[in-house]
């Protein structure tokens, strides 16, 4: 979360003695961000004395160092699946780019995003691994949405990614703008009336401010699955949303980016890549890392895949993006950005700013969540399911430890959840008389 104490403690892990041990925390106020036990080490030629669980490979799979540096598109492509690039110009002028695993003629899929993600994350996992292709096996037109500011959505027809002015935006944006954008040209392009849509973490909160805002796209929505559903967070268990949420000073912002959250520098990219590469003995502090904002689940995370993930993440997110998660979770409402009560006034014509309109949420959706989700707590979720108005079917996860990312990479994610979808888009098929079978 924040990367200048970070690095601190990286520097200070490097000066420690040889072979000593330490208890180490990080706490911020009352939020304790981590709290290790663990002996120095091997870094920059100390001894290795580790307490740990981790198995240490000492040759990497070339396959998993290439995959690192690999795009969605050459992802795809390096796998034997048939890739397409597209590009999308949004009513405000950010250029996004989609990424299909095209299967033409059939039933499309849309699949979008959570935070600091981009369209990688449904197949760096690699095939039988990655819902992207799970998807493609299945018969269906697969198609995967990059939001304003990741990886692959960094153009503007006006600004480019250094200037502030490219950066003015939150989620709220996203789903007027991204996906009505995206969904258009879907459907423009595959001549189909509607799509099955996924999303994960904030790909569903786009989803419901896409319905709030522009409910005509409802009609367009053939069955909405929402991964690990996001809008109330009065239950946040997340260390980096709560802290958000708790000291939301622009100063604290800044210190891991003005503009852009976590830039996705060359710094950075190395940094992440000392820590998580596959022959540091460092991958269980990695881990602790990686997810601090979602929970923790050691025996789903195929950490064989870290130098993979620490490629592909994070991807780029706006510092206003950023504030407005810690936003909703100190208000307890899902409501748009609160921009102080004089300029809430000038733009809302109110001192608070407007809630979401859940209620024009009318798609047909699904939810699916679990218990060790420490951004979509179950608490949360239900609220949420109490004033969608078409929730046709919800399911917790049968499985106590699957966390927020163990829907999208978790070893079992398959066994666990993702037949289940499949089974229901089945049936929302069969309900509205659409062939899938190209």
């Amino acid at each position: 979360m924040l990367l200048k104490p970070f690095v601190l403690f990286v520097v200070c892990l490097c000066l420690a003695p040889p072979e000593s041990q330490a208890d180490l925390s990080f706490i911020f106020g009352n939020i304790s961000l981590f709290n290790l036990n663990f002996k120095t080490p091997k870094l920059l030629g100390r001894s290795i004395t580790v307490n740990s669980n981790v198995k240490i490979d000492s040759d990497v799979d070339p396959n998993i160092q290439e995959d690192s540096h690999l795009s969605t598109y050459n992802l795809i492509k390096k796998y034997g699946y048939p890739a397409e690039n597209h590009s999308v110009t949004t009513d405000d002028g950010y250029i996004l780019t989609l990424h299909r695993i095209a299967r033409h003629g059939a039933t499309p899929v849309l699949l979008v995003h959570g935070l600091l993600d981009s369209s990688a994350t449904w197949v760096m996992m690699g095939p039988n691994k990655g819902l992207g292709y799970l998807l493609y096996e299945q018969g269906y037109d697969v198609w995967m949405a990059n939001v304003r500011g990741n990886t692959y959505s960094r153009k503007h027809v006006r600004y480019t990614h250094s200037q502030a002015k490219y950066w003015d935006f939150t989620f709220h944006e996203m789903g007027v703008y991204d996906i009505p954008k995206t969904i258009d040209y879907i459907l423009d392009t595959t001549s189909f009336k509607q799509l099955h849509y996924i999303g994960h973490s904030q790909g569903t909160v786009v989803f419901w401010i896409m319905g709030s805002e522009k409910p005509e796209y409802m009609d367009k929505i053939l069955f909405m699955q929402a991964l690990a559903p996001v809008a109330y967070l009065k239950h946040c268990k997340s260390p980096v949303v709560n802290f958000l949420a708790e000291f939301h000073t622009s100063f604290v912002l800044r210190l891991i980016g003005v503009h852009e959250f976590l830039p996705k520098n060359e710094f950075i990219v190395m940094f992440n890549q000392l820590i998580c590469d596959e022959t540091t003995i460092t991958k269980e502090i990695c881990s602790n890392v990686i997810f601090l904002t979602t929970g923790f689940d050691k025996l789903q995370l195929n950490e064989t895949m870290l130098p993979v993930v620490v490629g592909h993440a994070p991807a780029g997110a706006s510092t206003k993006q950023m504030q407005h998660f810690g936003q909703v979770r100190r208000s307890g409402e899902f409501r748009q950005f609160d921009y102080g009560w004089l300029r809430n006034h000038w733009r809302y014509n109110n001192i608070t700013p407007p809630a979401y309109k859940l209620e024009n949420v009318k798609a047909k959706v699904a939810l699916y969540y679990s218990q060790n989700d420490w951004l979509a707590q179950p608490a949360d979720v239900q609220s949420l399911r109490r004033r969608l108005p078409n929730v046709v079917h919800h399911y917790l996860v049968d499985y106590p430890e699957f966390n927020h990312l163990d829907f999208i990479w978790g070893v079992d994610a398959r066994e666990l959840l993702w037949d289940s979808m499949l089974k229901q888009m089945r049936a929302n098929e069969i309900d509205n008389n659409i062939d899938t079978t190209n």
